[in-house]
């Protein structure tokens, strides 16, 4: 016989009193419809084609109880904010999240770590960056026909010498909350990154910067010198035409004070 309601029940059910819904826990793998399991999803439409934290899931293998390896993988990248970042984690920083282990804890971290690798082979060999011309060509085909504005970060060791690939900041309208500080200087200080070089695109084709721009670049050189990693220069790169530079240095053309 099911237990009667207790007089406290009745009273809420009587008076109409909200009641909050208690959380259902999550779906296990196995329970998931088939097309959205994360294998499954990646076989259907290809490595390249799902989003990180499918990938992530797949490399954790499982989750733990109430948190399956699906959430597990969107809570790490959550906290970290991207993969770069996330792979710049130890192996005891990731067992202090629950569901990861040693073991889970070392294969994530050689997973990762191989695609540093790759970044790294990828890259031009030994790219200096001396000079503002250094920074466009290094940008490359990434800027051209582009319709929005990039913002990206170039990150240099003390040598100047490239360390990875440009790192995307924020996509669309340049303002102060797309690029915040914490998000420039996020990966930079987890690296061995010394310098960092600014840079973003105008789609209108000219390169003159806006009084949004220059006020940015001076609140992150402020930012820059608190973490100890110098902002060299911020270069907005336009549209090249006949005769024409397609690029403004701040730095060159004294706007902003770098030192």
């Amino acid at each position: 016989m099911a237990p009667r309601p207790s007089q406290t029940d009745n009273a809420a059910a009587d008076s109409g009193a909200t009641r909050y819904p208690v959380r259902a826990e999550p779906l296990r793998i196995r329970d998931m419809p088939a097309r959205i399991r994360p294998r499954e999803e990646m076989e259907r439409r290809g490595a390249e084609n799902v989003a990180d934290d499918v990938l992530l899931a797949i490399v954790l293998g499982s989750g733990t109880t109430g948190l399956n390896v699906v959430e597990l993988a969107r809570r790490l990248i959550q906290h970290y904010g991207s993969l770069t970042a996330l792979a710049a984690a130890g192996v005891s920083e990731l067992q202090r999240f629950k569901g990861i282990g040693k073991v889970k804890a070392q294969t994530l971290k050689a997973a990762l770590q191989i695609g540093v690798n790759l970044t790294q082979e990828a890259l031009p060999e030994r790219f200096k960056i001396r000079t503002p011309l250094d920074a466009v060509r290094f940008l490359g085909d990434r800027v051209r026909s582009l319709e929005t504005e990039v913002f990206w970060s170039l990150h240099l060791d003390t040598r100047n010498t490239v360390n990875q690939q440009p790192v995307e900041i924020s996509r669309g309208l340049l303002d102060a909350s797309l690029v915040h500080p914490r998000e420039v200087f996020r990966e930079a200080v987890r690296g061995t990154t010394a310098a960092i070089v600014l840079a973003h695109n105008h789609p209108s084709g000219d390169p003159t910067p806006s009084a949004e721009d220059i006020r940015i670049t001076r609140q992150l050189v402020e930012a820059g010198k608190i973490v100890d990693i110098k902002v060299l220069d911020h270069v907005i790169i336009g549209r090249p035409t006949a005769g024409e530079r397609s690029f403004v240095s701040l730095r060159e053309e004294g706007i902003v004070s770098f030192e």
